[in-house]
Order: structure tokens, then C-alpha cells, then sequence
């Protein structure tokens, strides 16, 4: 079975990158609906794939989406009009129309409502039950309260979500990705009409900005900005949610850090980098085609070859990484690319690192004795995204 497509990435990260690794710098390895595709197993190698436009790309030289096939339905193809899918000016024209709501200042002036969101959420998470699971109730549901807010989204409309973004963590193959098309096409649907609202009765949110942008200088299709608000909706929780979830297991599972963090939040800046190497939610790269043949560290790839750079072996690169498979919260400097790196460095890094802190504080703040409910701890079999099936824990 390929490692890449196996819980061995989620589970045991370290030995799994140590195994490919063994197999060189490039490792091809079959992956569901894309085929096989050469992975990088060191930071070197991965930060060169992702920063090198010349000579790799996320569009074919027929100006097709990588990884788009023959048999999936128009939706998709919308979809992929967004910046994550596009290279060089087409993909700076759609980066600049929301970068200004994702810089560091916006963001920052989000943080009191942000950490009032978190304490909220965190103190109703055992006013049933004793024992839950945090990813339902609060890994998934705070960060997807955020984004909602930041889009101007009506918080009634926040449970269905929920219910359309879990589908996403269950896609192991062509058989769940097309039972996850009709899904798409109510998200699809529902956005679509959202802009169409925001258009005639204008409001508040980064919709409501992205119409005005685009009726005032034309720089989006009406495609292109259902695909914005599309992937902002699911790129800005869904990669933060196994953040908190993971972050919090990997705390529960060492009582040394947890302390060490609790005796002072105002370690948790340096704290939330090192879970983010650890955990490394995003495990990997959109996939790049090769634009012509190449020797990368003595592996030919040849023209038309995909590469993907796989993130948590950069971020288990011993290399550049001392003990790499520890968690050291007090590591500095912390050299991980779990947001990527290059023109598609993740749009979304100050907002994920802000819920990602306020998140962990406040669990632990409000129940310091938090503990797991059950030692069963299993990761879904999803491509790319390190995904817990549950997280039972207790207040203790």
C-alpha cells in the first residue's frame, strides 16, 4: 500500500517519512483518482518544487487544472477557478483581490472577537455530557464560526455547513468522490445565490467586498468568484480544524509540554508553531506537472510527470530539524513549511495561527485537567490531510 495513502503519515509520521526517505529524495507513489505522482521526502526538495514556477505549475500547458479528469461534472471545473488552481498573473490577479482582508493588521483587529468566540464555545462543550468528541463540537465548529463571520455568512446557516464540509474528510477514492458531487452542487448553489444577495441588497463580510470589487473593476468572472468564496469557506476551516484537534492530542499525549505552556500563555505564539510542524495538518502539496524533463537530486522526471511536495516530510527533515520527532514547544528557530511556501503560501496563515492559540487556551484554561476519554485514537484514511475520526476527551 503507498505510505502516502495510508494512516501510517497521520499516525506515526516520523517512520513513515523515515521509510521513504530510505527510497530516496523523490518517491513515486500511487494516489486515488490522480495516479502516480513523485513526492518529495525532504524540505530541500519541497521547497523547490513549491517556489519553482518555471519549471512546474498547477495548470497543464493546455490550461486544464492538474489533477481534473475527463468524467467529473462541470462543477468541479468552476471550482477550480480559483487561485490555489491558477500559476503566474492569473493567480497574482485573484491573490490581490483578498489580500488585503487576510494581512496581518485585519486579521489582528479580529483577535478580541476571536478569543471571545473560543471562551464561549469552550464553556458549553460539557454542559451535557461528560465526555465528547472535539472534533464535533468545537474543533470543526469554531473555525467555521470564524470564517462565516469573516464572509458575512448568517450563523443559521453554520450546521449545514458542517454537514457538507464533513463529507470532505471521508473522500478516499472515485466511488466517495462522486457520492461528494451533489454536496458541491448545493455549496455551489447555496454561494451562488449568497452572491447574488450580497449584489442586490449589498451587507457586510468579505462577499459583500468581493462583489463591490468586482462590479467596480471587473476583475473576477462571476465563476471565479463563486470559486473564491468557495475556497475560502473550506480552506479557511477545514486545515484548522485537524489543527486544533491534533494540537490538542498531541498535548494530551505529552503532559510536559501541556505544563510548560500552562504555566504561561504568553509562550503560545511559539507553542502553536511547533504544533504546526507537528501535527501538519495539510500533508501535502497540490500536485505540479512537470513542464519538461528534469534531474532532481538523481530522479529523472520527465515532461507531463506530477510532483507533490510533501509537507510533513519537510517538516520531519532531520536534516534542518533536530529531533524532529519530538514535540518541543519551545523550539526555535522553527524551520516548518506547514503553510506551504512560494506564490501559494497559505493565504490563511495569521487567521490559522490566532484560532489555533485561542483555541488550545481556552480549552485548557477553562478545563486544566482535560484529559482523553479513551485510548482508541484513529486517523481517517484521507489524502493529504492529517484528519482524526473522533477526539473523545473529558474535563476530568
Amino acid at each position: 500500500m503507498s505510505i502516502v495513502f495510508s494512516d501510517r503519515l497521520s499516525s506515526n509520521p516520523f517512520d513513515a517519512v523515515t521509510d521513504l526517505r530510505s527510497q530516496g529524495r523523490l518517491v513515486r507513489q500511487k494516489i486515488p483518482i490522480i495516479g502516480k505522482v513523485w513526492f518529495t521526502t525532504d524540505q530541500e526538495m519541497a521547497t523547490l518544487v513549491l517556489k519553482d514556477n518555471t519549471n512546474f505549475g498547477v495548470r497543464k500547458p493546455n490550461g486544464k487544472a492538474v489533477g481534473l479528469q475527463w468524467w467529473m461534472p462541470k462543477t468541479i471545473s468552476l471550482l477550480a477557478s480559483n487561485m490555489l488552481a491558477m500559476d503566474g498573473d492569473e493567480h497574482k490577479r485573484l491573490r490581490q483581490i483578498v489580500d488585503r482582508a487576510f494581512r496581518r493588521e485585519a486579521i489582528m483587529a479580529l483577535e478580541p472577537e476571536i478569543e471571545n468566540m473560543a471562551n464561549e464555545m469552550v464553556s458549553e462543550l460539557f454542559q451535557e455530557k461528560q465526555d465528547v468528541d472535539l472534533l464535533a463540537t468545537f474543533a470543526r465548529r469554531f473555525p467555521l464560526a470564524v470564517i462565516c463571520e469573516l464572509l458575512g455568512l448568517p450563523k443559521e446557516d453554520r450546521q449545514q455547513f458542517a454537514i457538507w464540509a464533513e463529507g470532505f474528510t471521508r473522500v478516499t477514492g472515485v466511488l466517495d468522490f462522486i457520492k461528494l458531487i451533489p454536496r458541491l452542487k448545493a455549496m455551489t448553489k447555496y454561494i451562488r445565490r449568497k452572491v447574488e444577495d450580497a449584489r442586490s441588497s449589498g451587507g457586510k463580510g468579505l462577499i459583500a467586498e468581493l462583489v463591490i470589487a468586482q462590479d467596480e473593476h471587473d476583475q473576477m468572472s462571476d465563476d471565479e468568484l463563486i470559486a473564491m468564496v468557495f475556497l475560502l469557506l473550506i480552506a479557511g476551516h477545514e486545515t484548522t480544524t485537524h489543527l486544533i484537534s491534533g494540537g490538542v492530542l498531541a498535548l494530551l499525549q505529552h503532559e510536559d509540554q501541556k505544563q510548560w505552556l500552562m504555566e504561561d500563555w504568553d509562550r503560545a505564539n511559539t507553542a502553536i508553531e511547533e504544533l504546526l510542524r507537528y501535527v501538519t495538518p495539510v500533508q501535502m502539496s497540490k500536485p505540479r506537472y512537470a513542464f519538461s524533463d528534469q534531474d532532481m537530486g538523481g530522479v529523472y522526471v520527465k515532461k507531463g510527470e506530477l510532483v507533490m511536495a510533501l509537507l510533513t516530510a519537510a517538516n520531519y527533515d532531520e536534516a534542518l530539524i533536530d529531533d524532529s520527532q519530538m514535540l518541543n514547544l519551545d523550539r526555535r528557530p522553527n524551520r516548518h513549511i506547514a503553510f506551504g511556501s512560494g506564490i501559494h503560501f497559505c493565504l490563511g496563515h495569521q487567521l490559522a495561527r490566532l484560532e489555533g492559540k485561542h483555541a488550545i487556551k481556552a480549552l485548557f484554561s477553562q478545563y486544566p485537567d482535560l484529559a482523553l476519554a479513551n485510548d482508541q485514537i484513529k486517523f481517517r484514511k484521507r489524502i493529504g490531510i492529517n484528519a482524526l475520526t473522533e477526539l473523545k476527551i473529558k474535563p476530568n
